[in-house]
Formats: C-alpha cells, sequence, structure tokens
C-alpha cells in the first residue's frame, strides 16, 4: 500500500492507498489510529495499518480520482539535499562531482504539495525546480552499512526541489539561503514502497527521474547516474548523524530547469507517478 495525505474540508486526513481498491483513511481503521501520517511513521505502526487497510471491507474504501491529495506531511525532522549528484546536472553547473557527498539541509517552511504554487522570491531573477526521488526513513537508523541501508527506507516520493540559483552562483556559500525559500520544497502525492518502483523498472539502478516544464523542457536521467547512490548517501549521512523516521533524503537531480510566472513544473517518476506545481510570482 501507498501512504499519502488528502485534504477533505479544509482538513488534513491520512490515508493509505491500494492501487487496485482506492484510498480508505485511518479513521476507518479503528479510534486507535494517529491522526497525522508523520505520527503514524515516527511510531512505526504502517506495517500494523496497512494489515488493517488489507482485511478491511471495499465499501471503506474511495477511488483515487474523488480525493485531492497534498504533502504527506508537514514537519519532518530533517530534510537532507545532495548538491552535484548526478554527473550531468554537475557539468550543467560547470562544477565537479565532489569526493564526498555534498549535502545541505531544508527546513520544514519549505514545504509545499502537489498543485500548491511554488512562489519566484523577489531576490531571485533564476529559480530553478529540480526533479527528484526522495527517500523517507522508516526507522532509526544509525552508523549503517551501505548493503544494509535501503533496509530503512519506508518508501520513496516525487520531490521538486527548487533553488533560487543566482543567488547560489554569487557565492556557494549562500547555499543554504538558495534553497530556503518558502515553496522550494514540493513533494508527494504518494510514498511507495521502492521495491514496486524498483521493479517497476528492473532495478533500483534504472529507476528514471525527469524535470518536465510545460509539458516540453525535459531533463531525465536514471539513478546508476548518480555518483552516490541511495544506499551509500544513507549510510554516509547516518554515520554523521542519526536518521529518524520521517526523515527525508532528497538525493539531487538529473537536470535543473529555469522556471517563471506561469509554467507548469513536474517530476516524473515510472512507477511512482507525477508531482505537478504551478509556477507564480513571489
Amino acid at each position: 500500500m501507498h501512504l499519502a495525505t488528502i485534504t477533505e474540508q479544509s482538513a488534513e486526513t491520512p490515508v493509505l492507498v491500494d492501487p487496485d481498491r482506492g484510498v480508505i483513511a485511518f479513521a476507518a481503521l479503528g479510534n486507535d489510529v494517529p491522526t497525522e501520517l508523520l505520527e503514524a511513521i515516527r511510531a512505526e505502526r504502517i506495517t500494523e495499518l496497512t494489515e488493517r487497510a488489507a482485511a478491511a471491507p471495499d465499501s471503506a474504501f474511495r477511488p483515487v480520482d474523488a480525493v485531492q491529495f497534498t504533502a504527506p506531511y508537514r514537519h519532518p525532522r530533517m530534510i537532507w539535499g545532495i548538491g552535484l549528484n548526478y554527473v550531468d546536472h554537475a557539468s550543467d553547473l560547470s562544477e565537479s562531482v565532489p569526493e564526498e557527498p555534498a549535502s545541505f539541509i531544508k527546513l520544514d517552511h519549505t514545504i509545499i504539495g502537489p498543485g500548491d504554487p511554488i512562489p519566484i522570491p523577489v531576490q531571485s531573477q533564476r529559480t530553478t525546480s529540480e526533479a527528484e526521488m526522495g527517500l523517507v526513513i522508516g526507522r532509526h537508523c544509525r552508523n549503517v552499512e551501505p548493503e544494509e541501508a535501503l533496509d530503512y527506507v519506508l518508501g520513496v516520493v516525487n520531490v521538486l526541489d527548487q533553488t533560487a540559483e543566482d543567488i547560489l552562483q554569487r557565492n556557494p556559500r549562500f547555499l543554504t539561503r538558495s534553497k530556503n525559500f518558502p515553496g522550494f520544497f514540493s513533494f508527494g502525492p504518494r510514498i511507495v514502497p521502492l521495491e514496486e518502483v524498483a521493479a517497476h523498472a528492473g532495478g533500483v539502478p534504472r529507476i528514471q527521474v525527469s524535470t518536465v516544464v510545460n509539458g516540453d523542457q525535459i531533463r531525465s536521467n536514471t539513478v546508476e547516474r548518480m555518483r552516490y547512490s541511495p544506499a551509500s548517501l544513507i549510510s554516509f549521512h547516518s554515520k554523521v548523524m542519526p536518521l529518524q523516521p520521517g526523515d527525508i533524503i532528497s538525493p539531487g537531480t538529473p537536470g535543473a530547469i529555469h522556471v517563471s510566472p506561469g509554467d507548469v513544473v513536474e517530476c516524473q517518476i515510472p512507477g511512482l507517478g507525477v508531482l505537478r506545481n504551478p509556477v507564480v510570482a513571489g
């Protein structure tokens, strides 16, 4: 099952999504269920809730096209972004791929969900949008080796990571500022098991991630073109600090595209779906 949050009557409701049966709210699974998806992830109750949903009657499910998805959750403890991880994207910026992962932190005020507007900050004349496959940590993770790292992944999710590229290019020490404007981290609509997306692609290295703007500007590449694989990134950062349930690692983009007000930007990942956001003036 997939994990998501929907909006109904101005409230956000955590749900499970069965690709065959539809959407079922946590509230339909009993009186003792978490009221937020992140709460369920932190309590490590996803397996239990999935089992309850599997046993629920078909009448408890709604069609997927009858609900409105939003960001899966709003307040992760940590968002790790990885810069210059795809060789081809590094060449876009006339940069070499660093000898160790180049990571940065984004804060939760940057979070938006599917369909929410990405505002271009007035300080930036060149903002880019970057499609990524986010890794959602499912349990406490500390000092793990790459061989076991993917066992700690709850699922993967579409991400659109925005950068005020002109600010960054003035000085690489401005990375945090260039990445942390409101609306600069969109994710959703669903968190899907990594093995499901990998099976669709024929293996994790063959998962394809695409940045698409207005349906015709496309930057696309596969996970195998990452300098540092998802497993190695989890291992590396777990040796820096503990990773906790709900933390997100956004492992880099195959290519950034300059966006302007009026554009529509998408993150497309076969087997995972599409995340789409309009761009507006800030």
